[in-house]
């Protein structure tokens, strides 16, 4: 389940997390985005101690939606030591997530 933590930067939160984070960056109308969350629920489970997820709603942070080229809804963006390592867009399953993720966390 995701926690709700307030930071005055998206750059803070990064560079404060010891883990590699995973942002899910979604929407509110967006049908994928409500599917995925459920996949995330599953994913944190397998990987809560390597890994930090983190939703940004794209409807209120148009800023980073447009700093970090977000174009199709869902999208996951993984950061690693506050950098950017991977990006993958769409509905992935929870297995296949995880798999892929540990190739790089």
């Amino acid at each position: 389940m995701a926690t709700k933590k307030h930071f005055n930067s998206f750059e803070e939160m990064l560079s404060g997390s010891d883990v590699p984070v995973l942002v899910d960056f979604y929407a509110e109308w967006c049908g994928p985005c409500k599917m995925m969350a459920t996949i995330l629920d599953q994913v944190n489970a397998q990987l809560k101690d390597r890994l930090r997820i983190v939703k940004i709603d794209t409807e209120k942070y148009t800023q980073l939606a447009s700093q970090y080229r977000i174009e199709a809804l869902p999208t996951l963006m993984l950061f690693k030591d506050g950098q950017p390592v991977d990006k993958i867009e769409g509905v992935v399953q929870a297995q296949q997530l995880v798999q892929h993720l540990q190739g790089l966390i």
